[in-house]
């Protein structure tokens, strides 16, 4: 589905109104500070619940308020070419501590209500850790796709992570061999095997378009990245075996070493971890792939993405930014692309021009062109 309208209320720096977008790409532009980024996040709320920039929503409330409002309204073609439409709302009253989320006008409990109905992909400065950072990051990373192809998901991993979380207390206590702990250890195990079943069959999908996307780039290093899937615990045993043999490690660390906790995407240039042996821009180039190989599985699914693409001309050069520009008009993304100077779409899509609007940003005053 794509955002069509967005409104916002006491959101960092923007002027609160009511804009129009297309369906397809839209450009904003503005000097540092102006207001580009905090749209997007404002964005990226109706499908994150969260800031991509900070894990505090104090953050994006504007200084003399103590509540923010973001509301947007969805609209999708759907495969009888009938439209449908949603309207989503998050508000967050900070002085309450109380988040009122809403889906058509009715009150829903779960952020998953909202993200369901509008996946958003970021990419940012911050996002290119997937590929240098930990595993945490890349876990997260695959997490978002198989929450969007597996219904499911969602609550399957939060119900174990909570086992989890009580079979740490468990550890730290130093119960380990009581009757208790084999009942939370039965639990565990019977979680995990179905997160990890959910994790590799999407992560085979998603290997599977990555590695069309890299065949299809003119690049030398191309041919031997090779993408794996660690499902937390050495997968020639099982996890209840893993577990027995590790326990004594488990009880001198206090938390739980082997599970879906601990899954990892290991992404190796001949044998070597890409963060030791990519370059910069080498690291860049392959997370966009991966983004756009997300977007690749999702298409499939009958999913639209809507991409939030923040500063990428200090990103990105300018062939890569017109082969990220060719990949999302092939899929049919929505795209929110922010620049300082204002940008030619003429030499981001220098064949055929996408159905784009073009908007200027200044002093948090959203501008159509």
């Amino acid at each position: 589905m794509a955002l069509v309208a967005l409104q916002t209320e006491s959101f960092r720096n923007l002027v609160a109104g009511s804009h129009q977008f297309s369906t397809s790409v839209n450009l904003i532009y503005g000097a540092n500070g102006s207001g580009k980024t905090s749209l997007l996040e404002a964005i990226g709320y109706l499908g994150l619940g969260r800031s991509f920039r900070q894990n505090r929503h104090q953050s994006v409330c504007s200084h003399d308020a103590s509540r923010f409002v973001v509301f947007g309204k969805l609209l999708s073609g759907g495969r009888d070419d009938r439209l449908t439409e949603h309207r989503l709302g998050f508000s967050r009253d900070l002085a309450a501590k109380e988040t009122r989320l809403r889906v058509d006008g009715e009150t829903v409990v779960s952020l998953s209500s909202l993200a369901a109905l509008f996946p958003v992909s970021v990419i940012d400065p911050g996002v290119f850790d997937i590929v240098a950072g930990g595993p945490g990051k890349r876990r997260q990373f695959l997490d978002w796709l198989v929450f969007h192809v597996e219904p499911s998901f969602g609550s399957l991993w939060l119900q174990c992570q909570r086992v989890i979380s009580q079979r740490n207390q468990m550890l730290r206590s130093g119960r380990l061999d009581g009757p208790q702990m084999k009942v939370w250890d039965r639990q565990f195990v019977t979680l995990a095997e179905k997160v990890n079943l959910h994790r590799q069959k999407v992560f085979d999908r998603f290997a599977a378009e990555v590695r069309a996307l890299l065949e299809e780039i003119p690049a030398l290093w191309s041919g031997p990245v090779a993408f794996d899937y660690f499902p937390g615990w050495d997968s020639g045993k099982g996890l209840q075996e893993v577990l027995e043999l590790h326990s004594a490690q488990e009880r001198k660390v206090g938390y739980t070493l082997y599970g879906p906790n601990r899954s990892d995407i290991r992404v190796k240039y001949h044998n070597r971890n890409v963060a030791e042996t990519f370059s910069r821009g080498q690291q860049k180039t392959l997370v966009i792939l991966m983004k756009l190989a997300q977007a690749r599985v999702l298409r499939k699914e009958g999913k639209q993405i809507t991409f939030l693409l923040d500063d990428i001309n200090a990103e990105l050069d300018s062939a890569h930014r017109t082969l990220l520009a060719a990949q999302l008009q092939a899929l049919g993304s929505q795209v929110f692309l922010t620049t300082i100077e204002r940008p030619e779409p003429e030499e981001l899509w220098q064949n055929t021009l996408p159905d784009y609007r073009m908007f200027h940003v200044e002093h948090g005053r959203l501008t159509e062109e």
